[in-house]
């Protein structure tokens, strides 16, 4: 089978590779869809700390090949999304259902073999069967319930108006969660204007270009100076980090999705709105809850194949296996405006399906 291997910083290499059986308690998936992370961009300029060669890719879909011995709940030709985070079942976290602290976790894609290949072996309680939905819609899974995950966290209200900072796969999620939550006003704050259209067509009843106007007088006439009830932080900027105390009303939420992967300043200002305004700051980590993996990977595969919220048009770059070079160069330069880039290991027409 072929595998894309990383072998050194945003290097790719395709190669030939073998793939054992699956051991008793696992299945073997054939790749059909592989989405990229925005964290994988980042890890291409940062570091990677997994080692090479490795074999990146946690938000992949497909079908099932093979099964191992004790797998009773996963049958032969089963769709399936894939949940990449393998928790301990150990620690003290895992013991109380809040996996998504696991301290001894590990993730397909970094310290495992994950979907950017074209068969892999995944522990059997990691598949979500997709129904209906394509192979390319299941790999949308993982980002729509890496959402879902803060949307739920966030307890908004009907009638609430929320700023989303960041029009990416997640921020756009976040909105069309919100939007079939009931929130009233919901503003989208990104610097790319084909993602602010995007979001208007979404459910943004407002979008802001925070590159070209101040971003506290927009909101503040947008909300007759009061501010937002709660901000949502899905860009990963240290500037938008800072940016949602400053927009967000007097004992509203503010909830922190996007990783800065840089060192984060709060002006006076921004830091006395904690205290001073009584500001609930939360951080949204991953996806997961009890029972594993949880309710935001279920609702989020119900709401798609109920028609309830539309995911495949986040889908903006299609390419190959072979292709992977060519599309991490487009990804870390930003030479193309680009949401969520999308691989098929096994052909485009195949992943489609």
């Amino acid at each position: 089978m072929k595998a894309s291997m990383l072998t050194a910083l945003n290097k790719f290499e395709v190669r030939e590779t073998r793939i054992n059986d699956p051991k008793e308690d696992q299945v073997q998936v054939q790749v059909m869809a592989a989405g990229t992370c925005g964290s994988d961009s980042h890890k291409m300029k940062s570091g990677w700390k997994y080692g090479f060669p490795s074999i990146m890719g946690h938000e992949f879909a497909g079908k099932v090949v093979k099964v191992g011995a004790n797998v009773k709940d996963v049958i032969l030709n089963e769709r399936v999304a894939i949940a990449p985070f393998m928790p301990c079942y150990h620690c003290y976290y895992c013991k109380v259902g809040m996996f998504q602290m696991c301290e001894n976790y590990s993730m397909l894609g970094q310290q495992e073999p994950g979907g950017f290949e074209q068969y892999v072996n995944v522990p059997a309680a990691n598949v979500l069967d997709i129904g209906r939905m394509s192979y390319e819609e299941g790999a949308l899974i993982e980002p729509m319930a890496v959402a879902a995950h803060a949307v739920f966290g966030i307890h908004a209200k009907i009638g609430d108006s929320v700023a989303v900072f960041g029009l990416g796969t997640v921020g756009d999620l976040v909105v069309r969660l919100l939007k079939t939550a009931g929130v009233k006003d919901i503003i989208g704050i990104d610097i790319d204007d084909e993602k602010l259209k995007k979001g208007i067509e979404e459910g943004c009843t407002h979008v802001i270009n925070s590159a070209k106007v101040d971003l506290v007088t927009e909101i503040d006439r947008i909300t007759n100076s009061r501010g937002v009830d709660i901000s949502m932080e899905c860009a990963g900027s240290k500037i938008t980090e800072e940016q949602t105390m400053l927009v967000t009303a007097r004992r509203g939420k503010i909830g922190y999705v996007g990783i800065a992967y840089a060192d984060v300043t709060l002006h006076q200002q921004a830091f006395e709105s904690i205290f001073r305004h009584e500001l609930t700051v939360k951080g949204f980590w991953n996806s997961y809850s009890a029972p594993f993996p949880g309710k935001e990977w279920t609702t989020s595969i119900d709401f798609v194949n109920s028609g309830k919220i539309k995911i495949d048009d986040l889908i903006t770059h299609k390419f190959t296996l072979d292709q992977m070079q060519e599309a991490f160069d487009m990804i870390t330069t930003r030479s193309e405006s680009y949401n969520k880039v999308m691989f098929y290991p096994n052909g485009i027409e195949d992943g489609e399906k």
